[in-house]
């Protein structure tokens, strides 16, 4: 059996890749809500219906749908820094498209463009993963979760003052620019990931989860203006399950998948994405209901009569507190866990949900608001990529979190359509025009609640953080401490010492456990004294593969019969493999 690496960045990663990396993310984040402020104005901006303008924000959200998972597992076959320049070359392209045109249809295809740069996120998070050290790598992974939320939230001040003083054009300009900057500093300063899945990538598999999500989220963000018992939007989400469930068979037939279902069906894996869609619920509703809340002349006796710019600013700190969430969730993760971080971020969330119910009837309690979910919505972010990352194989984590970030647009998907419902049936009609009402903004916090109390509920059955492979991975702090500390947790494995061609421990050398389908299954780095311990995820054939600097590779074959007997394997740089 052989197993091919690539070789080490030729440059290692700089205290800037973590600010690089969430930049990126903030500015893919900026594509969602770029357009919120002038939401209302794109019919006659466009010149069509208003329900052919809701077009140019539905297939931005279909497209990053799409884009998520296919991009991390792209990214883990062929280059997560290569994926993730692409990503933001093709969001460019779209906004370049999108700035020069008023014309709906092709404004659906710029937006369309501007949508696969989704992917971005879990490249991110993948690239994190693969180049910096365990004891920094909590507060980085957060920061990039966050990232979402920090760039919706920056984006709505900014997006209205633009709005209000210049043409509705330059949103897009702007994006192209701050884009293209993303890309300039990613070339500057992120060093290829070395790690690579093996494989190829699984194109059927592309297409079938590619249909099987469009014909989901089509009916769910369309569902309002179809009508929900609509013969089109029943008739959508039964062959979205049809074809959701023929491409599951598919996937789990095929040797080198687009998802692992397998390693997604591990309750850890599952829970954590079923809570990050209850999540994802809960962003967004604060996000559709503050604006209009703040925007709603005080005649109806309950708006607050602020300016578009002005609401932007006074929900603009749920951005800035889930950034600054961050560094905290890393020291609370440390010492507890992201499972307990996760649990105490949803309880902050249903506080204040609960306490919002309230607190609307001033501006500064809408500010008041804004900051307690941030820093909720934060620390549960932040707490949802280091529960994947504990739980998958390296060469897994940018299809895994891809996926989980699909997760999380879902839940925002499932919270506009139904919020969007819940508030036309609770309008007043005044002159013709809908206008929210209290009680629907009361009913749309409560619904934001009970989404919070599912997530809560699933996150309380995610396994103890006691477990060796979470604790090891996300609480250790060093590499080499995690692989030696997840050894002597569980025996059943492989262990030994890397050594030179003269018997000299090799310290920091990577070494790489390969299963008999080619495909990863652990990693780790030799400690200083040249030990290195690997968990065997099943008895069989295994290749170990060991590189270091300044030393050539060397792979050897090995079997693990599955007791809980470690295997002691010596590994020689370069040379034969030498008894333990």
């Amino acid at each position: 059996m052989t197993h091919t690496t690539t070789d080490r960045p030729t440059r290692t990663a700089s205290g800037a890749l973590v600010p690089v990396l969430a930049f990126a993310g903030i500015v893919v984040a900026v594509m969602q809500t770029l357009l919120v402020p002038v939401i209302k104005d794109l019919p006659q901006l466009l010149d069509t219906a208003p329900s052919n303008a809701t077009w140019v924000l539905t297939s931005t959200l279909l497209s990053g749908a799409v884009a998520t998972p296919i991009m991390g597992r792209l990214g883990d076959l062929y280059g997560k820094r290569r994926m993730l320049i692409l990503s933001l070359a093709v969001m460019v392209v779209g906004a370049l498209i999108s700035a020069l045109t008023s014309q709906l249809l092709t404004m659906i295809v710029g937006r369309t463009l501007q949508g696969f740069a989704m992917g971005a996120i879990p490249l991110g998070i993948g690239l994190m993963r693969d180049m910096l050290p365990r004891e920094r790598l909590g507060s980085a992974m957060a920061l990039m979760s966050s990232s979402i939320g920090v760039g919706g939230g920056l984006a709505l001040p900014l997006a209205a003052l633009v709005a209000q003083h210049a043409d509705w054009h330059a949103l897009f300009y702007g994006a192209a620019g701050l884009g293209a900057l993303s890309i300039a500093l990613t070339l500057l300063v992120v060093p290829e990931s070395p790690m690579r899945a093996e494989g190829s990538f699984d194109l059927l598999g592309a297409l079938g989860l590619s249909t099987g999500l469009v014909l989901l989220l089509l009916p769910i963000t369309k569902g309002s203006d179809w009508g929900w018992s609509s013969p089109t939007t029943l008739g959508l989400f039964a062959a979205s399950v049809v074809v959701l469930l023929l491409w599951g068979v598919f996937e789990l037939r095929t040797a080198a998948p687009l998802v692992d279902l397998r390693t997604t069906a591990r309750r850890e894996v599952l829970l954590t994405n079923l809570a990050s869609i209850m999540v994802g619920v809960s962003f967004y509703v604060v996000s559709l209901v503050l604006p209009q809340l703040l925007q709603l002349p005080r005649a109806t006796g309950y708006g607050l009569g602020q300016s578009m710019v002005v609401a932007g600013l006074l929900v603009a700190p749920l951005g800035l507190t889930m950034m600054f969430t961050a560094p905290v969730y890393a020291r609370l993760s440390a010492k507890y866990g992201p499972k307990v971080t996760l649990i105490l971020g949803m309880l902050i969330i249903a506080i204040g949900y609960g306490s919002g119910l309230g607190l609307m009837s001033a501006a500064w309690q809408s500010l008041v608001i804004a900051v307690v979910l941030g820093a909720g919505i934060g620390l549960a972010y932040s707490s949802l990529p280091a529960l994947i990352v504990g739980a998958v194989p390296a060469s897994e984590t940018g299809a895994a979190n891809g996926l989980n970030t699909l997760m999380r647009s879902i839940g925002t998907s499932v919270s506009s359509a139904v919020i969007g419902m819940v508030l036309a049936n609770t309008a007043n009609n005044v002159g013709g025009v809908a206008i929210p009402t209290m009680r629907g903004f009361h009913v749309s916090f409560l619904i934001a609640t009970a989404a919070v109390a599912v997530g809560l509920l699933l996150a309380l059955f995610l396994p103890s953080q006691s477990r060796p492979a979470q604790h090891t991975q996300l609480r250790a702090s060093s590499e080499e401490e995690a692989g030696i500390a997840h050894a002597e947790e569980v025996l059943r494995g492989f262990r030994g010492r890397v050594l030179d061609a003269e018997g000299t421990p090799v310290a920091r050398a990577k070494v790489t456990l390969i299963d008999r389908r080619g495909r990863q299954a652990g990693a780790t780095l030799s400690a200083e004294d040249g030990s290195y311990a690997l968990v065997v995820p099943a008895e069989g054939p295994y290749v170990l593969a060991a590189r270091a600097a300044g030393h050539g590779p060397h792979a050897s074959s090995a079997t693990h019969t599955g007791d809980e007997t470690p295997v002691e394997l010596d590994l020689s740089l370069p040379g034969e493999t030498v008894s333990a």
